[in-house]
């Protein structure tokens, strides 16, 4: 299993002694870095398990695998819903799956839901009542539930390769290649995606043989040229929306983390404009990766045309791959449009309380807003 202990451990050394002290930020960092590295030890033991108890998941083959990826905040968690509504064609990961990315522990956790569910479900609401209180402030932003469809950054982040640690160490720079890893080493790069291929073999062997494996991973806006040499047969799917609303968006998340262990970090300050940096740096990386990819293997969505008619939109990414739409699936995308054009997002950002700047949008990303057609 790949773990890039070097960049952990200069992450820890960041935290704890690069700013003056501070007891609440020791406090968190310690916490959550010995709850990481016990979940970590966890996983190790269950993948470990897998190869004594289904060592068949190995010839699992993973085909022509679909990646939804683009910056935050681009629409990428209604795609995945809507594509998940073909449960004939795709299989998806669940956010409990990528945090026990094991064989053994998702049978195990499946076989105690069934006896739950025979008893009443006293655990399952227990763990509802939980989610409510630990994940309910975030649902106006992205909604949150250990059921429910998910992005694989959590397979990433026992890499420790994610941009998931900038919440805890808001070192962009120093830490880039968290958020960006074609920047490793090729042969870094290779091993990352060797225990990627592995955990997705486990999730298909588990949970959706016969199907296609369905990703959504923001944080892959780095990760793109690591995935297609490693599968060359993959589809990508891409978002384009305004980086005025992205980006703003994008930080907006991170921020009150940040500032739960370190009060003493602006909102307008350094730290948003590292983070921002990156969102920059990711809008480009997909811009270039348009050349590099087989254009029938490569799709990109508008942002305004998926708000606007997200059934619609649906249809002609299923036309571009010449995939055949089932009447159940495009009865379930009629019904989600509706639903999805009486939600209204009370979430509300603006590039200058992060210290950024249209003029700076601008600056990094002029070509990429000419070449989409996106207004200056």
């Amino acid at each position: 299993m790949y773990f890039n202990y070097r960049l952990f451990l200069k992450a820890e050394r960041l935290a704890l002694f690069r700013a003056p002290f501070r007891f609440r930020r020791w406090a968190y960092v310690l916490l959550f870095s010995g709850l990481y590295l016990l979940f970590l030890a966890l996983i190790i033991l269950g993948r470990a398990l897998d190869h004594v108890c289904f060592p068949r998941f190995r010839r699992q083959t993973v085909k022509e695998p679909v990646f939804i990826i683009a910056p935050p905040r681009s629409g990428t968690t209604l795609v995945q819903k809507l594509m998940g509504l073909d449960e004939q064609r795709f299989v998806h990961l669940k956010l409990y799956q990528t945090i026990f990315p094991s064989i053994c522990f998702q049978r195990l956790i499946d076989f105690s839901s069934r006896l739950d569910r025979k008893v009443g479900g006293p655990i399952h609401k227990l763990i509802s009542w939980c989610e409510a209180k630990c994940f309910g402030g975030w649902d106006e932003m992205h909604k949150l539930r250990l059921g429910q469809p998910e992005e694989d950054d959590g397979l990433f982040l026992y890499a420790f390769e994610s941009e998931a640690i900038f919440l805890l160490f808001p070192f962009g720079d120093e830490l880039w290649q968290a958020g960006f890893p074609d920047a490793l080493p090729p042969g870094e790069r290779r091993k990352l995606m060797g225990y990627y291929r592995s955990c997705l073999q486990r999730h298909l062997f588990a949970n959706g043989r016969g199907r296609t494996l369905l990703s959504k991973a923001t944080q892959s806006s780095g990760t793109l040229e690591s995935l297609l040499e490693e599968f060359p047969d993959a589809k990508f799917i891409t978002i384009v929306r305004h980086p005025y609303e992205s980006v703003a968006s994008h930080v907006s998340l991170f921020v009150p983390v940040w500032q739960s262990h370190s009060p003493d970090i602006a909102r307008d300050g350094l730290v948003s404009r590292a983070y921002a940096k990156l969102a920059v740096e990711w809008y480009k990386h997909l811009f270039a990766f348009r050349k590099h990819v087989n254009p029938q293997n490569y799709y990109c969505i508008d942002y305004r045309e998926l708000v606007r008619d997200p059934a619609q939109a649906i249809h002609k990414l299923y036309e571009h791959f010449s995939w055949a739409m089932w009447e159940n699936h495009g009865l379930e995308l009629n019904r989600a449009t509706k639903q999805q054009r009486q939600f209204k997002s009370k979430h509300q950002y603006s590039l200058a309380e992060f210290g950024l700047s249209k003029d700076w949008i601008q600056q990094e990303l002029g070509a990429v807003l000419d070449a989409y057609g996106l207004e200056r």
